[in-house]
């Protein structure tokens, strides 16, 4: 059985990386399964750190599609037309897409129109917002699907509702628990906690990407105001440029304001693992806090995976202030929910696809 996995962007191969190990221990042990790892970017592209598949303990891609576009018509029809070449050139049973980007739906037409097999990872998820880019890309990408790997009931229960057949569907838990899990002992701190006051467990790790947030210069400089005011710990908070130009422009400063650069994937999971709370407009750095039982805020005003704000670490704040304080008083005080893990996030997620996949196979 032959694989085409497929990553859109940085992102997705945090949730890759563990399939590509569990492809490679099923074929040790005698199964016919392989994989071929395709990137829609640019071997140069400079969001892809040099050290990042070597942090991953993963394979760099075989094949870069080389789709440089920010348009979204140009990106979806470079997409189309260079995958469609790159499965020709070397066909396979089944195309694996992750997540809701762009690049994941456009290359779940592309296998479909070619009568392969789709598997989607991270499937199921919904904002039931259709103003929302990525909300079509999941409902065409589920719809095409043949296999869909979900994280958990709630992502069920939404495919459940739109008419999937519930035999196409698995619940397999949250793949990125599992390189949480392999990576833990592997993480890499930081020159920071040498270089500034910093210390473990007394610091607030802050990330920010959302462009809601970065086009409303009252909203922003109202948010780092709040922040500072409400907790007397150092944020340490790795930033992209655009974003740190943008705070610059602002005037945004303090001492205990702490800006870095982006940081490479184990030096980023040892600033996760070691705060002592997390504010961020990233779903999966919430995900991350919840296993890791740190408290978190989510800028946004929905979660990809509602476990965490149900039963995790989680609370979702969008873009009211004032709740921001109050939960920010509530971890001032030690008074954080209590909080467990959520069902199957439990490291064993990859295990249970490349099980599934040979299953479907037979």
């Amino acid at each position: 059985m032959k694989i085409t996995i497929i990553a859109g962007a940085r992102p997705n191969f945090m949730k890759i990386a563990p399939i590509m190990r569990a492809i490679n221990k099923a074929q040790k042990t005698g199964n016919n399964i392989s994989a071929r790892l395709v990137y829609t970017g640019s071997s140069n592209d400079k969001s892809l750190e040099p050290s990042l598949f070597t942090d991953l303990d993963m394979p760099a891609p075989d094949s870069y599609l080389h789709v440089k576009s920010t348009d979204f018509f140009q990106r979806m029809a470079g997409i189309l037309v260079a995958f469609a070449r790159e499965l020709e050139a070397h066909p396979t049973d089944i195309v694996m897409v992750v997540d809701d980007l762009t690049p994941t739906m456009a290359c779940s037409i592309v296998a479909r129109k070619k009568g392969i097999k789709i598997a989607h990872l991270v499937a199921g998820i919904r904002s039931f917002d259709m103003n929302r880019p990525k909300e079509l890309n999941r409902m065409i990408t589920d719809g095409l699907s043949d296999i869909l790997f979900t994280a958990g009931m709630d992502a069920n229960r939404n495919l459940n509702q739109t008419g999937t057949e519930q035999a196409h569907v698995h619940f397999v838990g949250n793949i990125l628990i599992d390189s949480l899990r392999h990576n833990r002992t592997r993480l890499q701190r930081p020159s920071i906690f040498s270089t500034q006051t910093i210390k473990e467990k007394e610091y607030i790790l802050f990330t920010l990407n959302r462009r809601v947030l970065l086009e409303d210069d009252k909203l922003l400089s109202d948010l780092f105001q709040t922040i500072l005011t409400h907790t007397n710990k150092p944020i340490v908070a790795p930033l992209h440029r655009y974003v740190m130009e943008k705070l610059n422009q602002l005037g945004i400063t303090d001492n205990r304001l702490h800006l870095l650069p982006p940081q490479p994937y184990l030096k980023f999971g040892y600033l996760t693992n070691h705060a002592q709370a997390i504010i961020t407009d990233s779903g999966n750095v919430a995900e991350e806090a919840t296993f890791l039982g740190i408290p978190c805020l989510t800028l946004n005003d929905y979660a990809e995976h509602p476990e965490t704000v149900h039963i995790g670490t989680n609370y979702l704040i969008g873009t009211n202030l004032d709740l921001l304080a109050e939960h920010l008083d509530t971890l001032k005080a030690g008074n954080w929910k209590k909080s467990q893990l959520p069902e199957r996030w439990d490291g064993r997620t990859a295990e249970r696809i490349v099980q599934t996949l040979l299953e479907d196979m037979i």
